[in-house]
C-alpha cells in the first residue's frame, strides 16, 4: 500500500463488484481518508461458459489472474467469495481477513409452474440447475428421481435461463441471491441434513501479500473471529483432504459453548456412496478440528471415493 491508497483486485460479475463495493465503503467508513480504487477483471472461470466446471480444473478458477495483480503489484488486496478461494494459496500471499458470514445455506429457486412444490415433492424427472458436483452429489442421495443438467453464467444468467423453461429449479446459494437483492427468489433453504454447504460458502475473504503490515492493519477491521474460526476449521478440512471447489465435499459448521462443532461430507458423484460425520474441539484451535475430521472420513473411505472422482473429472492434457 503506498501511503494512504488502496487498490482493490476484483471479479467484474455483478456479484463479485457488489461484494468488493461493499468491502470498499466499509473500509471507506472505517478509514475515511483512504483512498480506494477498484481494478475489475475477467477470471477463466469467467469466460469459459460452455464447459462443466469440473471440466476445465479446480483450482484457482476465479482467483488467479486477481492474485497476479497482487504479486505483480498492481493491487494490494483481492475480494474473494470465500468458497473459491483455494485452500492452498501461491506463495507471497496470505488470507488476510474473512469477514461475517451470511447464511451459508444452499437455496431452492424455482419455476413459476412449481410455485406449490419444494424440493421432496418437485415431480419426478423435474429438471434441477446446478454447476456444483457437491450439490450434484447430495441431491442425487437423496432424491434420485429427479435429472439434473449443469448450468453456467452468473446468478442473473442462471435465473434468465431457469424462468425461460430450460429448468425446473435452480439450487444456488442463499448468501448470493441476498446480496444480489434477490432473496424474493428464495423458495426454499435446504436443509442441512440434506444438503451441506461449500467451505467458505457466504463469507468474503480478502486476500493480501504476506508480511504487508500496512494492508493488514487496514482491512482487519473487517474481521469476523467467529466466522474465521469456522471457516478455518473448514478450509483446514477441505485441504486435509485435497479437494478442490468442485468436488463433492460438504461442511457445516457450529458453536457448542466454548467448543466448535464441524461436520463434514464427502460423497461419490453418484450419489450412491454419502459418507458424514463430525468433530469437535476448543474454538481457538479450528485448524486441528478440521484436520481430525478429515484424517476420520479418511479412515471410513474418503480418499478411495477421492481417487475415483479425481480420475473422472481430471481435465484431458
Amino acid at each position: 500500500m503506498a501511503g494512504s491508497t488502496l487498490r482493490i483486485a476484483s471479479r467484474r460479475s455483478q456479484l463479485a463488484m457488489v461484494q468488493t463495493h461493499w468491502v470498499r465503503d466499509a473500509l471507506s467508513a472505517a478509514h475515511p481518508s483512504l483512498e480506494i480504487s477498484i481494478e475489475a477483471m475477467a477470471t477463466q472461470g469467467d469466460k469459459i461458459l460452455d464447459v462443466a466446471l469440473a471440466k476445465i480444473g479446480d483450482k484457482g478458477l476465479f482467483t488467479k489472474e486477481l492474485e497476479a495483480q497482487m504479486l505483480v503489484d498492481q493491487a494490494d488486496i483481492a475480494v474473494h467469495s470465500l468458497k473459491d478461494l483455494p485452500t492452498n494459496l501461491p506463495e507471497g500471499l496470505m488470507l488476510g481477513c474473512v469477514t461475517e458470514r451470511e447464511d451459508p445455506a444452499d437455496a431452492l429457486v424455482v419455476h413459476a409452474r412449481h410455485a406449490d412444490k419444494n424440493l421432496a415433492t418437485l415431480p419426478e424427472g423435474s429438471v434441477v440447475g446446478t454447476s456444483s458436483l457437491r450439490r450434484l452429489a447430495q441431491l442425487r442421495h437423496h432424491y434420485p428421481q429427479l435429472t439434473f443438467k449443469d448450468v453456467r453464467g452468473n446468478v442473473i444468467t442462471r435465473l434468465e435461463k431457469l424462468d425461460a423453461g430450460q429448468y425446473d429449479c435452480l439450487i444456488l446459494a442463499a448468501a448470493g441471491l441476498g446480496r444480489l437483492g434477490l432473496a424474493d427468489r428464495i423458495h426454499e433453504l435446504i436443509d442441512p441434513s440434506i444438503s451441506l454447504h461449500a467451505v467458505g460458502q457466504g463469507a468474503l475473504g480478502i486476500e493480501c501479500r504476506e508480511g504487508d503490515t500496512a494492508v493488514l492493519e487496514t482491512i482487519k477491521v473487517l474481521e469476523h473471529l467467529p466466522t474465521a474460526r469456522r471457516c478455518l476449521a473448514e478450509r483446514a478440512f477441505l485441504r486435509q483432504l485435497e479437494g478442490g471447489c468442485q468436488v463433492p465435499i460438504g461442511v457445516n459448521s457450529r458453536f457448542d459453548g466454548d467448543e466448535l462443532v464441524l461436520t463434514g461430507m464427502v460423497a461419490s458423484l453418484d450419489g450412491q456412496r454419502l459418507l458424514r460425520n463430525e468433530a469437535r474441539g476448543d474454538q481457538t484451535e479450528p485448524e486441528a478440528i478440521g484436520i481430525a475430521l478429515a484424517h476420520t472420513l479418511r479412515s471410513e473411505g474418503a480418499g478411495e471415493i477421492l481417487e475415483e472422482i479425481f480420475a473422472a473429472v481430471r481435465p484431458e492434457a
